[in-house]
């Protein structure tokens, strides 16, 4: 399984949290190929720099270290204005463009994405 990882779970595999379950932290490290996108890391960076999240040093070479960086390209922008608007948060709208473009399960705990049709692993 090809997995692409949500923003929200990146972090929570950095810091160890205990909201990513066992079993899909063994997912994870079992995957082939487990994809963090470039959009992941510029919305951990909004977060940082206006103070909601607070991350080491380091974090985004620990990040390529764990996974294939996931860049942006022109067709995840196109099929990212495709998208109805179930969800109204551009981040997670790209995500959803980039694991359907890609073949990609999308992990995460947010139940909305599953409503694009994608496929995704509960965090």
């Amino acid at each position: 399984m090809r997995l692409l990882l949500d923003t929200h779970v990146a972090i929570w595999w950095l810091s160890g949290d205990g909201r990513l379950s066992a079993a899909t932290r063994k997912a994870i490290e079992d995957a082939p190929n487990a994809f963090v996108s470039a959009v992941s890391l510029w919305e951990i960076l909004i977060k940082q720099d206006t103070g909601r999240l607070d991350l080491p040093t380091g974090f985004a070479d620990a990040l390529r270290v764990d996974f294939i960086e996931l860049p942006l390209t022109f067709d995840h922008a196109l099929a990212g204005r495709a998208l109805p608007l179930v969800h109204r948060d551009p981040f997670d709208r790209m995500l959803v463009a980039q694991a359907k473009v890609e073949a990609l399960t999308i992990v995460t705990a947010d139940r909305m994405l599953a409503e694009y049709g994608v496929p995704v692993l509960s965090a």
